[in-house]
């Protein structure tokens, strides 16, 4: 047994080589350097600071929830301009407006890693069974970490419903290599026409990327604007907070009705906080947006961070709470049962 475990710390470290990305080739930005995508005005993370943390984990408690609930097959479309919001796992939601079904970085998988045994586990079953979603019609990645942009997923989506994927710069090769119909890549700004019921922009966001060990940041992350009869949804991917929440409420070109924040994996604040926005920064960021409604995302299944199971909500919470918001306007939800907003 000891002498296979060089060889299975050899192979992960190949795996994590050859899956680096291919580098993005495009105009130099105020976040694109030629080479690499930069966070504008980020300061830098502390040197070590990886290590330092690896070597001293605090991890909060997190059971598993092997018999967590599990939703219904939802409507196959639902018409009008009330939008149906279910909360899957993680950032993975489904958004049904005007006969749309959209999904947001979909995993489904029990591992998310470069491959089915590599990678951070699961602590409870998606909230809804993938072979009882309604036929979809977009899906939105933000970037390419496996948490976000989970392949064998992906593979799923192509083979039952060929939907249209939407990326940022440099990532869409990861829906096409497996098959995957793509719309052209888009830069924080940019918008897209996908039909006559569903616009998108494609906003900042402070994060990084990469799939190895050798393709740090050399695509591009963001959020997604979603222009819809509903109003403004704002999805914001994988972010730490700054003041792009504030310039993304202020471009949104009308209030944004619904924004879907980030609220965990945010344990250390001292290293997680330029990538990983914690429920206090998320309360900030929802009244920096001037949204009427919040959800949040991005808890709930992956510990990676050190914040245990129910700290996110409770952090939420106590920032609601700090700021004079009532709860309801800032939800946790549940997986699996729909959220209906008129």
């Amino acid at each position: 047994m000891h002498t296979a475990l060089p060889l299975v710390f050899l192979s992960s470290l190949i795996l994590l080589v050859f899956a680096c990305a291919p580098r993005y080739k495009g105009p130099i930005t105020d976040h694109f350097d030629g080479k690499k995508f930069v966070n504008p005005g980020m300061p830098e993370r502390t040197s070590g600071g990886l290590l330092k943390w690896l070597l001293h984990r605090d991890k909060g408690p997190w059971p598993e929830q092997l018999n967590a609930f599990i939703g219904a097959r939802p409507a196959t479309r639902i018409e009008g301009d009330s939008l149906v919001l279910t909360f899957v796992n993680h950032s993975t939601f489904l958004i049904q407006i005007n006969g749309l079904n959209i999904l947001t970085d979909p995993v489904w998988s029990k591992r998310v890693g470069p491959t089915s045994w590599l990678g951070i586990k699961r602590k409870r079953p998606p909230g809804l069974r993938f072979e009882e979603l309604p036929p979809i019609d977009v899906v939105l990645l933000s970037h390419n970490h496996y948490d976000h942009l989970d392949l064998p997923t992906i593979k799923k989506l192509v083979k039952a419903y060929n939907p249209l994927f939407v990326t940022p710069l440099g990532v869409s090769y990861l829906p096409k290599s497996v098959g995957g119909r793509t719309s052209r890549e888009l830069d924080w700004n940019d918008t897209l026409q996908v039909s006559e019921k569903l616009r998108l922009t494609c906003t900042q966001a402070q994060h990084f990327s990469n799939r190895g060990m050798g393709d740090r940041d050399e695509t591009l992350w963001c959020g997604y604007l979603l222009h819809t009869s509903f109003g403004i949804t704002y999805f914001c991917g994988d972010s730490g907070y700054g003041p792009h929440f504030k310039r993304i409420g202020e471009q949104a070109g009308g209030p944004i009705k619904l924004a879907l924040l980030p609220i965990g994996s945010y344990r250390p604040e001292w290293f997680m906080a330029p990538v990983h926005v914690s429920p206090a920064g998320a309360v900030q960021a929802f009244l920096d947006l001037k949204a009427t409604q919040a959800v949040g995302i991005h808890f709930g299944t992956f510990q990676q961070g050190d914040d245990g199971l129910a700290e996110p909500a409770n952090d939420l919470r106590k920032a609601l709470l700090e700021k004079k918001i009532p709860e309801n306007q800032f939800l946790v939800p549940k997986e699996g049962k729909p959220l209906v907003f008129k």
